[in-house]
């Protein structure tokens, strides 16, 4: 593999991986099944490709296309929260409608961003290639967001966020909005995801309706992956696990559709996908079943 597919496989996964924060706050911290990050990933890609094609600054289209996200996340909690529709088909319904509120946002399938600026193009500094300042900048970015994320779910608010996931009951015994909770956090979740999918457009040069399919399957690997590498239940060291596991998720990805002796092609992207998420939850049960042999010895 190439030094440059190298650096596009590292891009690729930083991006993702406010992707997997995302899920992260969804699936793990609030235990709700959102399959709305599969229409927000690509709402957000689709608002800041329009924005930017219609003259806005690449910076101000990001940031609506964040708010956005947010507004999806916030849909779905409310669905469940207030019409009492479950969780994981209140996703579903909020993913569907996204579907045709992204061709709505576009006016057509794909919006080209070939031409235009970006984000990556304004900041990219004089002499360093755009291949290597791309994923610098979204290192930074990345770092700011874990570390503003590690911050927050250690105020009041947010341990009120991670009581109301892991016992909603408790957490309203304690005089804890819940329902409040779970619409903050499910639009602070799907706001990243659409921040990540603003940035992943203008880094690919344009937003396709199709951007999306799949997007919570590489969430769900990402978070399982760093999960399995680095156990924890520190706050701090479960946020790195995931940005990690998606940064080796592109590597696995790109490493086993560059290797040749594999002989895997480009439509074989989703099958290396679910071999890699089976693996990692092998893992666990692997490990468990070794420390059992050692423990009977």
């Amino acid at each position: 593999m190439s030094l440059y597919s190298l650096w596009g496989a590292l891009e690729i996964g930083l991006i993702f991986g406010l992707v997997a924060l995302g899920v992260l706050i969804s699936f793990r911290m609030l235990r709700f099944p959102d399959l709305t990050v599969d229409g927000s990933f690509p709402l957000g890609g689709a608002a800041a490709a329009t924005l930017i094609s219609a003259g806005v600054d690449p910076f101000s289209a990001t940031l609506a296309a964040t708010c956005a996200g947010a507004v999806a996340g916030m849909l779905t909690g409310w669905l469940n929260v207030k019409l009492k529709i479950m969780d994981l088909l209140a996703s579903i319904l909020m993913m569907i409608a996204l579907y045709s509120i992204n061709l709505r946002v576009m006016g057509r399938p794909n919006v080209p961003l070939i031409s235009e600026p970006t984000v990556f193009t304004l900041l990219q500094p004089d002499g360093v290639s755009d291949y290597i300042a791309r994923p610098l900048m979204l290192l930074v970015l990345l770092v700011v967001i874990k570390f503003a994320l590690d911050w927050f779910f250690s105020t009041k608010t947010g341990l009120a966020m991670r009581a109301t996931g892991s016992n909603p009951r408790m957490a309203r015994s304690q005089g804890v909005a819940t329902g409040a909770m779970l619409l903050v956090g499910m639009a602070l979740s799907n706001a990243l995801c659409a921040l990540a999918g603003a940035l992943f457009a203008q880094s690919q040069g344009g937003a396709d309706i199709s951007m999306g399919i799949g997007t919570i399957v590489i969430g769900l690997a990402a978070v399982i992956v760093g999960e399995s590498i680095m156990p924890s239940r520190k706050l701090f060291v479960v946020t790195l696990a995931v940005i990690v596991g998606a940064v080796l998720y592109r590597f696995f990805i790109a490493l086993a559709l560059n290797a040749d002796f594999i002989g895997l092609q480009a439509q074989d992207l989703n099958l290396v996908t679910a071999l890699l998420v089976t693996f990692a939850l092998v893992i666990p049960l692997i490990k468990q079943g070794l420390r059992g042999k050692k423990g009977g010895r």
